[in-house]
């Protein structure tokens, strides 16, 4: 179920303070309306009622979806992951899950829509890095956003000068990453448990 308390927050840009219902998570599973929240941020919004600023809430968050058996923990400073990361171990009472830890809202959000698509967020992130080496360009913030058409086109987006720019790779760039996966099965075994997957952790295996 949902995990819901008020909070008062102060606002980033005019200081004000509000009592705002947060959430501390969402099982998608019990609460399917929720979903969409999730995936467009709004979850994690609060609009200050003094100067109408929308404020990120910022505060710890866990999503569930039970039957994907997927959880995402945004969780900055890890605080109280070594008791969390034992349910997901080999004798974890979640040991069949993919459970991922995230710096931001936004990292989670790109999660959801990556499990939600059917897709590995390991080989994905994979994909990202190879994306990344083929433009050749100082590109920060690649991030997944859909997978859509019959020969699964997968939509890419990164900030440039205050716009999301896209871009839109063929789905057998993700097969490849996912047959370099197969390859290398100690990657595979590094991702398993808590885990933070994102860009510096795929890294290290391109150098």
């Amino acid at each position: 179920m949902a995990l819901l308390s008020s909070q008062t927050l102060s606002c980033a840009h005019c200081g004000g303070t509000a009592t705002v219902e947060v959430y501390s998570s969402v099982n998608v599973g019990e609460d399917p309306e929720l979903l969409a929240d999730v995936r467009s941020g709004r979850l994690f919004v609060w609009q200050c009622p003094h100067c109408g600023c929308n404020n990120l809430i910022g505060r710890p968050f866990m999503y569930h979806d039970p039957v994907g058996k997927h959880m995402v923990w945004l969780c900055t400073d890890d605080a109280g992951s070594d008791a969390v990361a034992e349910m997901f171990g080999p004798q974890g009472a979640l040991s069949d899950y993919t459970a991922r830890i995230v710096d931001s809202a936004g990292d989670l959000i790109e999660k959801v829509k990556i499990f939600d698509a059917g897709l590995d967020d390991v080989v994905m992130e994979m994909v990202k890095h190879v994306t990344l080496i083929e433009m050749g360009r100082d590109i920060k913030g690649l991030r997944f956003l859909s997978m859509d058409g019959a020969d699964g086109e997968i939509a890419l987006a990164y900030p440039k000068d205050g716009d999301m720019q896209m871009i839109g790779i063929g789905f057998n760039v993700y097969e490849d990453c996912a047959a370099i996966l197969r390859r290398n099965p100690h990657i595979r075994q590094m991702a398993t448990g808590l885990v933070r997957i994102n860009e510096g952790w795929v890294e290290r295996f391109f150098e």
